[in-house]
């Protein structure tokens, strides 16, 4: 469960939420690679689709979110990318809410810029055949990261929310392992057939 749905979170959190990720796509725009864009625009729609695709995991489900990929192909770019996609879930869908569309946005956001901080300036030095486990690590991080803040921003919205919050963190684990396989993939992928889309990944970056 990505998307947390309106009325679950506190007022202070969703003020919060939105703020700081108000504050993100200032950033993120004012970084805004414009030779980036189709990437982005192409890494927005996987999102937006594959979160069509839920699996039931216990009392929750979980789909692809794609943001260690996002945030290791697009760096701040991923910021606005991710963004459009949830606003456009939300409205089409109903998945999450437009009230809590900041929390969420920052719970995919910040663990896509964690792996551009983190991971993002090892693409130059990307030796043959270690594409997969580069892209392993972005996947489980992005996935880790991303449910450590779902399950902080409902254990911080009242004790009733708390239980809740750990069984969604066990939910996660599973998750992690399938996204690190499939974003492993892709960047394996991408190095053996267009390593100079990843060198000008890094490079923009710098």
């Amino acid at each position: 469960m990505a998307h947390i749905p309106d009325g679950v979170l506190s007022a202070p959190l969703l003020i919060t939420g939105g703020l700081v990720s108000a504050g993100l796509l200032l950033v993120s725009l004012r970084q805004l690679d414009y030779d980036r864009l189709p990437q982005a625009a192409m890494l927005s729609a996987t999102f937006f689709v594959a979160a069509l695709i839920s699996v039931p995991i216990g009392p929750s489900s979980v789909h692809l979110l794609l943001n260690g990929l996002m945030g290791l192909l697009l760096g701040w770019t991923a910021v606005p990318a991710l963004f459009v996609a949830l606003v456009l879930q939300a409205i089409f869908f109903g998945f999450g809410g437009i009230l809590v569309l900041g929390v969420n946005t920052l719970n995919l956001a910040l663990p896509a810029l964690l792996c551009a901080l983190l991971l993002r300036p090892l693409l130059r030095r990307l030796a043959p055949g270690r594409g997969f486990w580069l892209g392993a690590a972005a996947g489980g991080l992005g996935v880790l990261a991303t449910g450590a803040l779902v399950a902080l921003s409902l254990g911080l919205s009242g004790e009733a929310f708390r239980p809740a919050a750990q069984v969604l963190l066990v939910t996660y684990l599973p998750l992690a392992l399938v996204e690190s396989f499939v974003t492993g993939t892709a960047v394996a992928f991408l190095h053996r057939v267009a390593p100079d889309l990843l060198l000008h990944t890094e490079a923009s970056s710098g």
